[in-house]
């Protein structure tokens, strides 16, 4: 098992920024592909951004040019930093991990943008 430590989440107005936190720890938390997804009622769970261990990123489009995705591979870390957060970014977000066994998620932290 790895686990998946969240943290950053919370409630900021429109046009704020937020920057969440993930620590990998236990077995198979090396060096691998890590990111965020985010998932809101009546939806399924999207993926928001994705960094490999050479740092090599992608995000979804609704996201680019305002959110970014970073590593601290020392810490087995990855965060991800919010501009410009709107309503439609109001999501639980979901640290990522690809482990031998296939892909985890963690137990998800709110965020909440107001109007």
């Amino acid at each position: 098992q790895v686990q998946l430590e969240e943290s950053g989440g919370g409630l900021v107005q429109a046009g704020g920024s937020l920057r969440l936190s993930c620590l990998a720890s236990g077995r198979n938390s090396g060096s691998t592909v890590m990111g965020w997804d985010r998932q809101t009622p009546g939806t399924q769970r999207e993926l928001v951004a994705r960094i490999t261990a050479s740092g090599i990123t992608r995000y979804a489009d609704s996201v680019k040019g305002r959110f970014s995705i970073s590593q601290n591979k020392a810490r087995n870390a990855v965060y991800l930093q919010m501009n410009s957060l709107n309503p439609e970014d109001t999501a639980v977000y979901y640290c990522y991990i690809q482990t031998p066994w296939g892909p985890s998620w963690g137990q998800g932290t709110q965020v909440t943008v107001s109007s």
